[in-house]
């Protein structure tokens, strides 16, 4: 008997795409300040419509829905990582 996950992979059609991102190395400076300055710490779609002071309505953050969300986060934190841990440098500029 099969489980869910071994399936999973052959009838997702971005899987390949998950694993591309999930590959990449981040092995020098430049790619990794590349990377930190790209991918947005916080969803930036989240926001609160405000009109004259008040505020009309809340527009949750949408980036969950994104199915490279995980592989994107995880690639941003192995940026941070190489900056913080190879090169020593000071990250709290990109959190």
């Amino acid at each position: 008997m099969t489980s869910f996950t071994q399936l999973q992979p052959q009838n997702d059609i971005i899987f390949p795409i998950r694993q591309l991102l999930e590959s990449i190395e981040v092995k020098n400076s430049k790619l990794a300040h590349f990377l930190c300055k790209l991918i947005p710490s916080q969803c930036p779609f989240e926001r609160d419509v405000v009109v004259f002071g008040k505020k009309l309505f809340h527009i949750p953050p949408m980036c969950k829905l994104n199915p490279f969300y995980e592989q994107v986060v995880g690639l941003r934190f192995k940026a941070l990582c190489y900056l913080a841990d190879v090169c020593g440098e000071d990250v709290t500029a990109y959190c």
